[in-house]
This record gives C-alpha cells, sequence and structure tokens, in this order.
C-alpha cells in the first residue's frame, strides 16, 4: 500500500468511527452499527459469514486452505450522557460509546480491509468478529453458539486504555481482567413505628451487618496474593423518617481472577448474608448471577503478541491484571489466544461521560491487528 493509500485509509477509518460514535446503540440493539458495518464490508467486497446472528455480524478474509485464526471487536455502546464535547458526539440521549467499542469496530474494520489486500498471499483465513452485547456478557456466548470458532486455532481482541501512553500495548500472561459477578440480596423483616423497634424487626440493622461482614470476605476468605474485590453499590429500604420498614435489598459485585477464589466467594458471601438473617430471625435471599469469567491469555499467545506489538512499531509491556470485565473470556474457554490493551492516553477512564479516544492511534491499531493476524496464520505450530 502507498504511503498515500495508507493515509487515506487512516482518515476513512477515523471518520467511520466517528459516524459510530454519533449514533450509539446499547447491546442487542446494534441494528443500526451492524448494517453501517455491512456497508464498509461489502464495499471492501469483504466476505460475510451467513450467521444466525440477530446483531453483530463475522466477516472472513483469505484462502480455504491452511490454518484459521480469529480476530474479536465489540460493537455496543453504553447507557450514559455524553459530556466529553467532541464535535462528533452522540445524538442520542442518554447513550454513548464510553468504552471505546467504536474505536474497537473501526480497528477491526481496518485490519480486514488490510488483510483484503493481501488475500491472494494469506497462508489460510482471518475470520474477524464484530460482536454485540460485550458490555452484558451476552454477546460472546451467542457468537459461539452459532459455530463461528469450529476449526479455528487461536483467538485475539483489543481493548483501548486511556491509562496507558499511546504507541504501547499492554498484555500479560494468564488473568489479565477479572471475572464479573452480580449479587442481590433481599432482607425481610418485620416493619414498625420507628419509635418501637422492639415490635418490629428492622432489615436495615441487619443489611447493615451484612454489609459490615462483608468486607471480611476478601481479607480471610482469599489468599493474600490473590487479589480480589467485593463492593455493596445499591442499598435501598424504607420510605419515610419514622417507620422501619419490613424489607431492605442491596446489590454489588464481585472481581476475583482465579477460579478457585471465585467459588469460594461465592460460597462464603451467601452463608454470610444467609447466617446473619438466621442470627436475626429474619429472611435472607441471597441472589449470585454469574458474568464472564476472568481473561486467561495463553502464555505463548501473550508472548507473540507483544512481539508482534515491537514488530508492528509499538512497545509491547507487560502489564498488571485490570479488575474490569471482559466476555472475550468465553472464547478462550474454547480455543487459546490473547487479549491485549492498546494504549490512547486519555485523562478520564472508561465508562466515564467525558471519555475521548485518541484518533491518533486508530490506524496504527488496525495494522497492528492486521500483522499480528497474518503472523500466527504462519506460526510453525499451527496445522497447515
Amino acid at each position: 500500500m502507498s504511503t498515500t493509500d495508507y493515509a487515506a485509509l487512516g482518515e476513512h477509518l477515523i471518520a467511520f468511527r466517528h459516524e459510530l460514535h454519533r449514533f450509539p446503540e446499547l447491546s442487542n440493539q446494534e441494528v443500526e452499527t451492524t448494517a453501517r458495518l455491512r456497508q464498509q464490508l461489502e464495499q471492501h467486497q469483504i466476505r460475510i459469514l451467513d450467521l444466525p446472528l440477530k446483531t453483530g455480524l463475522v466477516a472472513e478474509v483469505g484462502q480455504p486452505q491452511g490454518p484459521l485464526i480469529v480476530l474479536r471487536a465489540d460493537i455496543d455502546a453504553l447507557p450514559i450522557e455524553e459530556q466529553s464535547g467532541v464535535s462528533y458526539g452522540s445524538e442520542r440521549p442518554g447513550v454513548m460509546h464510553a468504552c471505546g467499542h467504536d474505536f474497537h469496530s473501526a480497528a477491526a474494520l481496518g485490519a480486514a480491509i488490510l488483510l483484503k489486500q493481501q488475500e491472494a498471499t494469506l497462508p489460510g483465513r482471518v475470520r474477524i468478529l464484530f460482536q454485540a452485547a460485550e458490555e452484558t456478557g451476552q454477546g460472546a456466548p451467542e457468537v459461539i453458539a452459532t459455530g463461528a470458532l469450529t476449526g479455528a486455532a487461536a483467538i485475539f481482541g483489543i481493548h483501548n486504555d486511556p491509562s496507558l501512553p499511546p504507541g504501547v500495548i499492554g498484555s500479560k500472561a494468564g488473568p489479565l481482567t477479572a471475572a464479573v459477578d452480580r449479587f442481590e440480596i433481599t432482607v425481610t423483616g418485620t416493619g414498625s413505628h420507628a419509635a418501637k423497634p422492639h415490635q418490629g424487626n428492622d432489615p436495615i440493622v441487619i443489611a447493615a451487618q451484612i454489609v459490615s461482614a462483608a468486607q471480611t470476605l476478601i481479607s480471610r476468605n482469599a489468599p493474600s496474593a490473590d487479589n480480589a474485590v467485593v463492593s455493596v453499590t445499591q442499598i435501598h429500604s424504607g420510605s419515610t423518617w419514622n417507620v422501619i420498614p419490613d424489607s431492605a435489598w442491596l446489590e454489588g459485585t464481585v472481581r476475583t481472577f482465579s477460579q478457585a477464589t471465585r467459588e469460594r466467594l461465592e460460597q462464603r458471601f451467601r452463608a454470610l448474608a444467609e447466617g446473619i438473617g438466621a442470627a436475626f430471625d429474619a429472611q435472607v435471599r441471597f441472589d449470585w448471577h454469574a458474568g464472564p469469567p476472568s481473561v486467561m491469555n495463553d502464555a505463548h499467545w501473550a508472548e507473540f503478541a507483544l512481539r508482534q506489538a515491537d514488530a508492528s512499531g509499538f512497545e509491547g509491556r507487560v502489564v498488571e491484571a485490570s479488575p474490569i470485565g471482559e466476555d472475550f473470556a468465553f472464547y478462550q474457554q474454547q480455543l487459546p489466544g490473547a487479549f491485549m490493551m492498546v494504549g490512547t492516553g486519555e485523562p478520564y477512564a472508561l465508562h466515564h461521560p467525558a471519555f475521548r479516544v485518541n484518533d491518533e492511534v486508530l490506524l496504527p491499531t488496525a495494522r497492528y491487528l492486521a500483522d499480528l493476524a497474518r503472523a500466527a496464520l504462519q506460526h510453525p505450530g499451527l496445522p497447515q
């Protein structure tokens, strides 16, 4: 590709990302986003697989013989009112690409275009997943159910990281992101007049005991070398100042990096909450909603991806694991691969209403993904 063509592709990808950013769609509602991606892929004569997906799509480039490598990007937005101040801000009230999935989609599109230009010389196939509903954790299992990973040797994915400087791609072997689980606790007591609490069974006091005791879950149940987080994020109870209510409801999240700790904390949290309820002669219902597991990078492919980052003009850097969640982890339960963080060097964190992405990183990221896929196809350890 000439310098002029390469620069033109960069401008095209930025314009496309801005279009996606202006018209964000929530999980499982990405109808227009899917249509825009389909139009771009068809315009560049890139094959789209006929799969039973309501939103999102899967494209493929390369030759039928040889190995199959998979790249994944996510396409959904968040229920956040944008405050970034960019000229291409969301035109949909209360919905925003506050996690950079527009960046991921545009980068994957760029990689598909670059790979299409090399298609005749590719020693195999590259399948590109434009996946819906990452934010709800439902998208990856739906793609897996279509058989889109059948026959694949490895899978790679990216996520922008505003805490890393531009020019850095970070990853590591083993756990990179946390397992994401949600809990709900309903305490049912007995209401009474606030002046006569002895005539009731105060669910607020019981809920407070559960919140306080939950702070011991990590320190007394997780190994000191195994990071984990328990956060109570909502408490709702009561309706006025002089009445003790008859129920309280709590919600929050648990983040873990090992499956053993994940299972242990669920078991202990349930026993703790129900035990406090029994001690106070109240009914406690504990509901655990399992989300994506921890992204668990294959050591070989994580090292491979970092070496390719260096070869593609980035600095490949080993980074610490992050407590964010990623449903890319479901793919890694099916086949080996690696997930990488792409530095964008912006001041606002993921999911912040003022979040931005550095457009200058977009084209280099697209090229990196294309280089990574091609290099993986040429890996001597893959079946040819």
